[in-house]
């Protein structure tokens, strides 16, 4: 029986080291700053076996996001101009929002759940992620699907 792929969404601190360096090795190969993958692997410190084994199974979240929708759960604080703080941000990434739910709030905070279409045009999800995350009264952020 053929074993299907499971994709995870981890945040960079529980991603091991190693296959952080991959990534950075797939980058300098890419931009033309290393010209083998011996070069590269030595440069970010890893065995080139190392690159081989893992290569094809780890890439920056953006690298793979244009053309997807991507769903946000977003919990933050009941004040008046917070939503559109955030909806302000999506926009400034150039992210075509397709929906949005906003729960009654509990207690002062309410949910939010946020579908966006990551186009060419839209910058780095994981600093549109970072922005949001960063105003005040946005308690967390996560993804919830990704299609």
């Amino acid at each position: 029986m053929e074993e299907k792929n499971q994709y995870y969404v981890v945040t960079k601190k529980a991603v091991p080291e190693v296959l952080l360096k991959v990534v950075e090795a797939k980058r300098l190969i890419e931009s033309d700053k290393a010209a083998t993958v011996q070069e590269a692997a030595d440069r970010v410190g890893i065995s080139r076996s190392s690159f081989y084994k893992y290569k094809d199974d780890i890439f920056p979240f953006h690298d793979n996001a244009k053309g997807k929708t991507i769903t946000f759960v977003i919990q933050m604080d009941d004040e008046p101009g917070l939503l559109s703080d955030v909806l302000h941000i999506v926009a400034d990434y150039h992210a075509n929002i397709l929906t949005i739910h906003q729960s009654i709030p509990i207690n002062g905070i309410a949910s939010l759940t946020l579908s966006v279409e990551i186009l060419a045009s839209t910058g780095d999800v994981s600093e549109m992620m970072q922005d949001i995350e960063a105003r005040q009264g946005v308690q967390y952020i996560k993804i919830l699907a990704r299609e």
